[in-house]
């Protein structure tokens, strides 16, 4: 078994999609750790502002079969595939580590995520597990964190 961690957002009705996506996340793995949720503005491209999450969990499949897993999650509940990738979005979930593994593969597997630099994958990944390791820097979530320009990204914590 793989110790995984997630990143799940929206911005187009977060408090429906992403309650939804942790209870498919619970029936198909189990106890799972989910973090408080954050508001914060679109990266990448003008949009409405998302909401955030990070989930630890542990699963048999590969980065590969986990990744093809979300994908149909996403699609399940109206992610569009048609439109820039960085846009408004029903539901987005990345892995962002997974174990230890540093790897890279098709649909945009990035393990770990370069995401990681902004908040609002950082912090909600904190408060799950602030004392795992970064698999290329050796340091700590929390030493992260500790080191983050929390000024430039703000996060606000919100209700689901």
């Amino acid at each position: 078994m793989a110790r995984v961690y997630l990143s799940l957002g929206s911005n187009q009705e977060p408090h429906r999609y992403l309650p939804i996506a942790i209870e498919e996340l619970r029936a198909r793995f189990g106890d799972i750790d989910v973090s408080p949720a954050y508001r914060s503005a679109a990266v990448g491209f003008d949009g409405a502002d998302f909401v955030n999450l990070a989930v630890g969990l542990d699963t048999e499949l590969s980065p590969t079969e986990l990744n093809d897993w979300l994908h149909a999650l996403e699609d399940r509940h109206g992610r569009r595939r048609d439109v820039p990738r960085y846009a408004d979005r029903t539901l987005d979930v990345d892995i962002v580590l997974y174990d230890d593994l540093v790897a890279q593969g098709s649909g945009h597997l990035d393990i770990p995520r370069k995401e990681l630099k902004h908040a609002f994958v950082l912090k909600p990944i904190v408060d799950i597990a602030p004392d795992i390791r970064h698999p290329l820097s050796g340091k700590t979530m929390r030493e992260l964190w500790a080191g983050f320009p929390v000024a430039s990204e703000p996060l606000v914590v919100v209700e689901l």
